[in-house]
């Protein structure tokens, strides 16, 4: 993957591959868009490296490369839009919805564990539900179906969306730096990547196991 997105660097449409990919993981979570923002970051980081080695040279050719602002925004912008659109289809949805849901193994099974944290957690938990596996499609359509605000719900998803960004962007950059462009750099910055989202849902999931604990024996019967 390194190699292939590393052709697009240079090129506005790294940035419309970034975009699509974020902006569609929302409804389709089996997509790495994460993966593929590190691995945009790591060509741009080794890109850049080279063009500070051909200015030293002064007299190689130098080629463009993403800026990594510009793909925290990129990758920021579509989460935010991602989030709406999800949002603002599960307000208006009904049965077609729920069926849709229901035929993906990996969202329901989100919902079944992740529902009642995040109807509790706040805008705090969006933040974190956004690096848990499907948190971030949870959130979106739990909001929307429950009819919350908008003004409640999209300042947090902007906040997820540049932090998710933020941090993908850096693990990229810092292991192309730390490590070199190479498949074991990036394969470690996608594990960090992993390991952030295994504590997410861990995080998301202990208030509800809580929960359930502290409400059990009240819901047991009495003994006659």
């Amino acid at each position: 993957m390194l190699e292939s997105v590393g052709a697009l660097t240079g090129s506005p449409w790294i940035y419309v591959v970034v975009a699509l990919s974020v902006l569609l993981d929302v409804f389709l979570p089996v997509l790495p868009s994460g993966v593929l923002v590190i691995t945009a970051a790591t060509a741009a980081a080794a890109g850049t490296s080279t063009v500070a080695a051909d200015a030293a040279g002064a007299a190689r050719h130098v080629t463009e490369v993403p800026s990594l602002l510009a793909l925290i925004l990129c990758a920021a912008s579509a989460s935010v839009l991602g989030d709406l659109a999800a949002y603002r289809l599960a307000w208006r949805g009904g049965a077609r919805l729920d069926a849709a849901i229901a035929r993906s193994r990996r969202l329901t099974s989100a919902q079944e564990r992740l529902g009642s944290a995040l109807n509790r957690g706040g805008g705090v938990l969006v933040v974190i539900a956004r690096f848990a596996p499907a948190g971030r499609s949870v959130v979106s359509l739990g909001a929307g179906a429950s009819h919350r605000k908008a003004k409640e719900f999209l300042p947090w998803s902007a906040v997820a969306g540049v932090a998710w960004a933020g941090y993908s962007v850096g693990l990229g950059y810092f292991g192309a730096q730390w490590l070199g462009a190479s498949w074991l750099g990036t394969a470690i910055s996608v594990l960090a990547l992993f390991v952030a989202g295994a504590f997410a849902a861990l995080l998301i999931r202990r208030p509800a196991a809580a929960a359930a604990a502290a409400t059990a024996p009240a819901s047991a019967p009495t003994a006659s």
